[in-house]
């Protein structure tokens, strides 16, 4: 492999017209798709297999056009102080906004709070429920305009107003904040470059990658029903990785620079050497995004693939487009160790031979030194330093996100308490309970023996009676909870009444099936705890099977694999603390906590694996290359620092940054995300790979690199360390592409 993107290398430098020319137009031509691209409609959030997905699509089945996947708006009405939503003023201004409510074009109905129950027992809080024909995210502003202008005019006559729902969902603003990623990203490089030029390379590249992978993700949202956060979660993984990729390939061809070769040869070795770690590294990431797809969860399974064809972009990029750009930039970019001097100015490091140059100790090496010297302290400091971060892990609670999670300055937010004040908590979750009498030989008595089993459940505040539907053979029965609807309570319930479905399923032969978004949340949470451990042992062992290939080696990957395990955990504890505790919510903008988001663990597995994986194929290469050319393992620990700490730091840090740049999003998804992955990312590269791997790799020394020989001889040589550049080709004395016979893929 070294070789093939050796010659791709310095094809892409040679002609780097060609390459800018290929990949400008296709930014221009996605750019050109996503403009013209019909707006998105809301993602369809089916959960195959689940018993609220099932009620949901009898609810489909048997009640035709009623709409069930429109958006809907409930207007919550209160009254002064010491007055009555019932007083004849009030109920005068309600149904007057009642009316100026059902002159909405897309509006398909509108309940009166008077005639449908919408009032508390107290008076003082109303309700009126609005449903639309279209989803939330295909209706048009000035459906969403004579929503809010009918609530401004209830307020101007006195009453306060509210509205929840999902008829105000709009696509989630991230806010500058990922503006500051990038900024900061900037600053890092040139600290780490020494150079404008070489900094703006990633950059730029990274950029140009996202950008076609947005734009696609745009041009196809409508059509593959790619909900508004796809878009955002690829750019944010993609944007860090591509910055990283790029930086490992400039990196490394300025070493190449530093010992003397000439420029289209350098590029050439260094997409060869770190080019093939970039590949290895990308292709673990696109696991791990891909395999989401065994939850079997369609809006996470496309936000996985989109992510991952995101990820292939800015893998294909930095093979190409990176070298293209070092051949424009030409003298600009310079050798290692020659940051900031004046062009034709030689000094003495030029002098030097390139040996001499690298046994300078740098900050790498003396801590590589350090940990060689003291493998058990940091390795017993940085194990328990990660179980500590990881021990609210054990506290965690799953969810997912409803307007009780909203910041309390939303109107969605304030709407959400004024129903549980009036109503009580539950009444912000009702439960939809599906009774399917087709098979039954008395469907009426189904209806009535279903709701008085309800009844005598503990937890339900109110049973609403049966709706059938015009066959008669299928019925509703609204149930509301007397707790709110994230709570282990609301969740005992649901879990009460399906029992109790069971036994009429036994007795009558109908089915019966609860719903509604608390069921659903609870069915979700569910599915992906128990999709969890599957998709850990299928990404985890790909992956581990791809390492042993690239390490030729069967505790290294087990180390990998381990010490991921590590930095997930102390990462998810992280997540509870801030997000599910309140530990420093002011400074992380969480107005409200709750439950941690159902998908998150089994999305930071999935991201997090990929990620780390990167630090480990770039940094455990450059030890492995020094260990196969004869150094001692301890040693090659040390060359392996010295080479690559500084610049697997550097990558760190800028991906820390444009993770934490999300922090900003209104999105609590994006938000939480944003953060969970920069936390995890800090203990990945700064705990495990930069202290627990040396201290166990110096602990095993040659026992680390052992593979059976059996093994040995029917594993490919994918030779990711580029032996077959730095030997073969310089035996023969002639460049890698001079080889006719060299074949190493």
């Amino acid at each position: 492999m070294a070789t093939l993107l050796y010659r791709l290398g310095r094809f892409a430098f040679g002609r780097r017209h060609f390459v800018a020319l290929f990949w400008v137009a296709l930014l221009a031509l996605a750019g050109a798709g996503a403009a013209g691209a019909p707006v998105a409609g809301n993602t369809s959030f089916s959960i195959p297999g689940t018993e609220a997905q099932k009620a949901f699509d009898v609810l489909e089945e048997r009640f035709p056009g009623t709409s069930a996947d429109g958006a809907t708006a409930r207007v919550v009405f209160k009254a002064p102080a010491g007055e009555k939503m019932t007083d004849a003023g009030h109920k005068a201004i309600v149904q007057d906004t009642v009316e100026e409510l059902s002159d909405g074009s897309e509006v398909a109905r509108v309940t009166d709070p008077y005639a449908g129950g919408g009032v508390s027992k107290d008076g003082t809080v109303a309700y009126a429920s609005v449903s639309y024909q279209v989803s939330g995210m295909e209706l048009e502003d000035s459906s969403r305009d004579s929503l809010e202008d009918a609530a401004e005019g209830a307020r101007d006559a006195g009453l306060t107003v509210e509205i929840g729902g999902d008829a105000l969902q709009t696509v989630p603003a991230t806010g500058a904040a990922e503006i500051i990623g990038i900024g900061v990203a900037a600053v890092v490089l040139v600290i780490t470059f020494g150079s404008l030029v070489a900094a703006g390379l990633p950059l730029l590249t990274a950029l140009i990658g996202v950008g076609i992978g947005v734009a696609s993700i745009t041009a196809l949202a409508s059509t593959l029903e790619l909900g508004s956060t796809t878009s955002i979660l690829a750019m944010m993984i993609g944007l860090a990785v591509g910055i990283d990729y790029a930086l490992f390939i400039v990196s490394r061809y300025r070493a190449e620079l530093a010992e003397g070769r000439e420029r289209e040869d350098a590029a050439g070795r260094a997409v060869g050497t770190a080019g093939s770690a970039v590949v290895f590294a990308g292709l673990t990431v696109v696991i791990a995004l891909v395999g989401l797809s065994v939850v079997n969860i369609p809006m996470l399974t496309k936000m996985g693939i989109a992510a991952a064809g995101t990820v292939a972009i800015a893998v294909l990029i930095a093979l190409t487009m990176v070298p293209a750009l070092l051949g424009y930039a030409g003298r600009r970019v310079r050798a290692a160790g020659e940051k900031g001097r004046p062009r034709g100015h030689k000094n003495e490091n030029e002098e030097r031979k390139p040996q001499e140059r690298a046994q300078r100790p740098n900050l790498g090496t003396r801590w590589a030194s350090f940990v060689v010297r003291r493998p058990v302290a940091v390795l017993l400091l940085g194990v328990v330093g990660l179980g500590a971060a990881a021990i609210p892990a054990s506290s965690l609670e799953l969810g997912l996100p409803d307007d009780g999670s909203q910041p309390t300055s939303t109107t969605q937010r304030r709407a959400y308490d004024l129903l549980s004040e009036g109503f009580g908590p539950g009444f912000n979750g009702p439960l939809v309970v599906v009774v399917d009498a087709k098979d039954s030989d008395d469907p009426d008595a189904v209806f009535r023996q279903t709701g008085d089993d309800i009844k005598a459940l503990d937890g339900a505040v109110s049973v609403s009676p049966a709706a059938p539907n015009k066959a008669g053979d299928t019925a509703t029965i609204t149930v509301v909870p007397d707790s709110k609807p994230s709570s282990v309570a609301t969740e005992d319930l649901v879990h009460d009444i399906r029992d109790a479905g069971a036994d009429v399923k036994a007795d009558t032969d109908a089915d019966v099936l609860v719903t509604g978004a608390t069921a659903m949340n609870i069915d979700v949470s569910q599915k992906l705890n128990d999709a969890l451990l599957p998709y850990l042992t299928l990404v985890v062992g790909l992956a581990f099977l791809l390492l042993i290939v690239v390490f030729r080696s069967i505790l290294v990957p087990l180390k990998a694999a381990l010490g991921f395990l590590l930095s997930v955990m102390a990462a998810l504890g992280a997540v509870v603390a801030v997000f599910q505790w309140g530990w420093l919510s002011g400074l992380m903008g969480v107005e409200e906590t709750g439950p941690v988001m159902s998908m998150m663990p089994i999305f930071m597995v999935g991201v997090v694996f990929g990620l780390a994986m990167d630090y480990e194929v770039f940094l455990v290469t450059r030890m492995r290359e020094a260990y196969v050319h004869g150094e001692k393992p301890s040693q090659a620990v040390v060359t392996g620092f010295r080479h690559g700490a500084r610049v697997v730091s550097a990558a760190a840090v800028i991906m820390m940054a444009v993770f934490a740049g999300f922090i900003g999003s209104s999105e609590a998804m994006v938000k939480m995300i944003g953060f969970g992955l920069a936390i995890a990312v800090f203990f990945d590269a700064f705990v495990v790979r930069m202290a627990i791997v040396p201290a166990v790799l110096a602990l095993l020394g040659k026992k680390a690199w052992w593979l059976p020989k059996w093994l040995d001889r029917i594993l490919p040589n994918v030779d990711v360390e580029g032996e077959g550049l730095r030997s073969d080709a310089e035996k023969k004395g002639g460049s890698p592409d001079d080889d006719r016979d060299l074949v190493r893929v």
